[in-house]
Order: C-alpha cells, then sequence, then structure tokens
C-alpha cells in the first residue's frame, strides 16, 4: 500500500512507523482485533513521544494463512471503513501492526517474540473455541488432539497453550514480568484466559505455576464493536470510491467501547486518552452489556424472525418493537443493574437502538438468533431471575422466551420456513411442540431453564404471552404489552 498516494484520499497514519517497535504480541489478527485494539492503538500512536507500543500481529493457525499474506504483502497496513449512521463510508489506514508473524511456519520464531524483553503484552482474539474449555465438565479439555501434541512436542507447538507455556519458560529464566489480556467477547475472558492457561501449565511445566501467579496479570475487559465479517461488495466500493487496492478491508460501526481492569504488570500504553476506560471491575460493565446490548440483539432477532424480517434494522423500524424493547430496557434490566461509573444508562440504551438501525451493517436475524440455546440463559434469564428475587416484572422477557417457544416451531407468521441453527434443535422442536398443547412445557427444559419452571409468577406470564402470540401475532401483541406497561408506569 502507497501510503503517499492514499493519504491525498483517506486518512493514514501521520507518525513514522519505522521508529515505532512492537512492544504486544497479537494473536488472531482478524476483523474484531483491527477494528477494535488495532484501532485504540493506532490512534496512541499519533502521539509521536509513542514509539513502543507497536503490534506484532500471530496468525497461528493453518487456516490464517490468508490474512497472514495479506498483511505482510501490505506491510501490516489495511483500511478500516466505518459505516457511519447516515451512509456515509469513513475510511481510515491503520498502522499500528508493525511486524507479522505466522505461527506454523516459524513457532520458535512467535515463542522468542513472546519472551521477547521488548514484548510487554500478549493480547488475544482466539474466540470461546480458542480457550478449550469443555461446557459439559467446566474444566480443560486434555482430550483434544492439538493439546496432547502440544504436551509431547513443547518447541513445535500448535495451540496458544503450548506457545504461551514455552514463552513463559523463558521469561521466567529471564525475570520478565507480563500481562496476557484476552479481548475476546466472554464474560470473565482474564479469569477464563487465567485458569486453562495454568491448568495447561500444571501439566506441561508445573514449576512454573508459582512465578505465574506472582508475574503474569490476566486482566478482564469488556469489549464491544458490531464488525461483520468483510464482503468482495465492500472491497470492491472501497476501491471503486478511493482507489485504494486493499486485498483484507475491515467494516465496522462508528461505536466503539473498551472497558479493562487496570492490573498490567509490566507496563501498558495510555488507552484511556483514546476513548478505553480502566477500572478496578469489569463485572458491572460485562452484565450492562450481556443484558442490554445482547439480550437486546435477541429480543429484536426472536420477534423480527416471526414477523418475517430478515435483517436486525427491519425489526429496529418497527416502531411497536423498537418500543417493546426500550420498555424491556427500561423496566425489567435496569432495575437489576449497579452503579455503572463513567456511563449514562440512558444514553446507552438509546446508542444502541441507534446502532441496532443502522440499515448499512445489515445484521442477518438468522445469525443473531443462531444457538440461542446458548445466548438466553446468559443473555435474559440472569434478568428474570434477577426480577423474580425483587418481585419486579417479567412480562416482557415472558413474552420474548414465548415467542421463541413459537419459532422453535421452525415457521414464522406466514408460514415461511425459518433458518433455524442451534445444537438443541432438535430438543427445542420437540418442546416446542408440546408447548401448544401446554405452554408451560417448553420451560421444563431445564439445561436452558433451571428451575424456572417452579416460578408460578414466571409460568402465569409465559403462559399469558404464548397464548396473546398464538392467537393474535407478534405485532399485536407486542402493542399490548407496550400499552399495559405504560398505563402501569
Amino acid at each position: 500500500m502507497n501510503l503517499a498516494k492514499v493519504a491525498k484520499k483517506v486518512s493514514c497514519p501521520t507518525y513514522d512507523r519505522s521508529k515505532v517497535k512492537a512492544g504486544i504480541v497479537h494473536v488472531g489478527i482478524g476483523g474484531f482485533h483491527r477494528a477494535h485494539e488495532a484501532f485504540y492503538t493506532d490512534q496512541l500512536l499519533h502521539d509521536t513521544k509513542v514509539t513502543d507500543w507497536g503490534i506484532c500481529g500471530v496468525a497461528l493457525l493453518d487456516f490464517d494463512t490468508k490474512i497472514y499474506n495479506t498483511l505482510k504483502e501490505q506491510d501490516g497496513l489495511y483500511t478500516l471503513v466505518i459505516k457511519e449512521l447516515d451512509g456515509t463510508l469513513t475510511k481510515r489506514v491503520i498502522g499500528s501492526i508493525v511486524e507479522c508473524l505466522y505461527a506454523p511456519e516459524n513457532p520458535m520464531q512467535v515463542i522468542e517474540k513472546m519472551a521477547s524483553p521488548d514484548i510487554k503484552i500478549i493480547t488475544l482474539t482466539i474466540t470461546e473455541g480458542g480457550y478449550n474449555y469443555n461446557e459439559a465438565t467446566e474444566a480443560f479439555d486434555f482430550n483434544n488432539p492439538q493439546i496432547q501434541y502440544d504436551l509431547e512436542h513443547p518447541d513445535a507447538p500448535k495451540t496458544i497453550f503450548g506457545y504461551l507455556t514455552q514463552a513463559l519458560k523463558r521469561r521466567k529464566e529471564n525475570g520478565l514480568a507480563i500481562t496476557i489480556q484476552s479481548c475476546d467477547n466472554i464474560k470473565g475472558n482474564g479469569d477464563l484466559a487465567k485458569r486453562m492457561l495454568l491448568s495447561y501449565v500444571e501439566k506441561a511445566e508445573p514449576e512454573l505455576m508459582a512465578w505465574i501467579h506472582e508475574n503474569v496479570s490476566f486482566p478482564n475487559s469488556m469489549v464491544d464493536r458490531i464488525t461483520p465479517a468483510t464482503s468482495p461488495v465492500d472491497i470492491s466500493n472501497l476501491n471503486a470510491s478511493s482507489g485504494i487496492d486493499d486485498a483484507w478491508p475491515v467494516v465496522c460501526e462508528p461505536f466503539h467501547q473498551w472497558v479493562i481492569e487496570d492490573e498490567f504488570k509490566a507496563g501498558r500504553p495510555a488507552w484511556e486518552t483514546v476513548g478505553a476506560q480502566f477500572v478496578e471491575d469489569v463485572d458491572p460493565y460485562e452484565k450492562m452489556k450481556l443484558t442490554l446490548l445482547n439480550a437486546g440483539h435477541s429480543v429484536l432477532g426472536i420477534l423480527g424472525a416471526l414477523r418475517g424480517y430478515a435483517t436486525i434494522d427491519e425489526a429496529v423500524y418497527n416502531a411497536e418493537i423498537s418500543a417493546f424493547l426500550r420498555l424491556y430496557m427500561d423496566q425489567e434490566v435496569t432495575p437489576t443493574l449497579s452503579d455503572l461509573e463513567g456511563v449514562d444508562l440512558d444514553k446507552y440504551k438509546e446508542t444502541l437502538l441507534h446502532r441496532f438501525g443502522n440499515i448499512y451493517m445489515k445484521d442477518q436475524i438468522d445469525r443473531i438468533c443462531s444457538e440461542s440455546s446458548a445466548k438466553f440463559p446468559i443473555f435474559v434469564l440472569p434478568t428474570v431471575n434477577a426480577q423474580l428475587l425483587r418481585h419486579g416484572s417479567v412480562d416482557f422477557a415472558a413474552l420474548v422466551i414465548a415467542a421463541w417457544a413459537i419459532y422453535s416451531l421452525g415457521k414464522d407468521e406466514n408460514q415461511h420456513d425459518l433458518i433455524i441453527k442451534d445444537v438443541m434443535q432438535a430438543t427445542l422442536a420437540k418442546q416446542a411442540k408440546l408447548a401448544k398443547e401446554n405452554p408451560a412445557k417448553f420451560l421444563e427444559l431445564e439445561s436452558i431453564f433451571g428451575k424456572l419452571k417452579t416460578s408460578e409468577t414466571f409460568v402465569q406470564a409465559f403462559t399469558k404471552a404464548y397464548k396473546a402470540i398464538s392467537e393474535n401475532g407478534i405485532e399485536h401483541s407486542v402493542i399490548a404489552w407496550n400499552k399495559l406497561a405504560l398505563k402501569h408506569s
């Protein structure tokens, strides 16, 4: 990428990248990292006094070949295309990735880089599956063949745990503390990273355990920026509008948020100067995001799917569904949230509706509704249980869960087939059929709902909602719920 030429058309790095050295190794250089951490770091590097916080991006897996080759050929540069709410495209070239390594090609090079005195932080976006966590046993999965391979071939690992263990072994020898920071969209991401790594280390290099406890920190963080997959149309549009020949630009929404626990063992970038927020405890912020943003997506997805909508923005632009979501957030979620320093909750909720309504993002409803059996227990049910404890309203949540039961039958209100992607799809469909005769049968899925079927209050609210949707449809039911809530408020 010719920066001098491109800079005439779009915003480009004004700092001298040749003077920036990597202080961060980041594993997982996909779209989200490049729209989030690399974006924040690029902003920071425009302060020319900051020269030691560049990013060395690591492509860890065999199928990361394409992104590695792309970034390598483009000297780590790429275009971030922000799809504004008014349809305009804000484009900027990001320069914070100053090195790229391909782990399968040279594992030892990656280990030595992670162990380098210049590196103060190792950050991760490796997705939920990358943490090798067994949901059933709630423990590290030592049956994973790649984990077994790493235990037998410590100097040529395949997983993040093999790489980190060998790098930490070298750092211990040289007395070099470090921070390992997860940037994945997982509750307690730092805690999970620590627990899984220590499980592996205890078997692979047990003598490292005490040193890690003293010299390695794992701050939790909450990350947020909607970043859909880059499409061929995005690439061609960028080229047509700006003349930029970028093989893999990143598209994202304008909104971005990063809340981080301030626990760093070897120093950190001043990300707070470019919009990140450092806190003592990230848990309340995670709860806010899960129960408002993620749950909001599920509300719009399930109600929108039954109405026959294809994208989330269509659901938002149904005024009654939009009002329903806002009432759910105000009357059922907000009372369960604790004080959030630095957050205007009303403004946050209003911003969510604008984000969901971005017609240029075109977030597919079937994507949002996928794996709802894993999402509802995390996004919606904590609100229900908290409200039941405080004798608060659960009517809105009950209607959404009732809608999910009807959705699980596989047809929308126009009798068109729904695309349902869920590991529990067969079980959900079976209970949904039983619920046609007795709605409460759907709540007997204990792996999802726990003991909720024993709450007379919720069963009554759920049964009422189920019958309303079955007899009158989503639109009329939502209108009725909105009117009733406003009448009682």
